[in-house]
């Protein structure tokens, strides 16, 4: 398939899309991820060659693929208003004290 050019100013040229080899793909689902591997030996000591198969072996003996699992939210301690409140009035208390007078021995 070859581009065809349409001029439309002098020594410009126009490139037209429904023509253009790298616009669209002749097969039918491009993205379309396969099932198949090279062979890899799971806990069981077999290989295998089918990422199904592989994932169902590994589910069944209790393991976690890594980059699959769903990770709980992190939640900062200090993300709580409460806790920083807190805080704020127990070192608040602290140095009124301190210029109070009050030393702790």
């Amino acid at each position: 398939m070859a581009i065809e050019l349409e001029e439309f100013e002098p020594g410009r040229f126009r490139v037209k899309k429904d023509r253009c080899p790298y616009c669209r793909s002749d097969l039918p689902m491009p993205m379309v991820i396969s099932d198949t591997m090279d062979p890899v030996e799971q806990v069981d000591g077999k290989f295998y060659t089918s990422k199904r198969q592989y994932r169902a072996v590994g589910r069944a003996h209790g393991l976690v693929e890594v980059g699959n699992e769903k990770l709980p939210p992190k939640v900062r301690a200090s993300a709580d208003r409460n806790i920083k409140e807190g805080r704020r009035r127990s070192i608040h208390t602290a140095i009124q004290k301190y210029k109070a007078g009050v030393r702790s021995s």
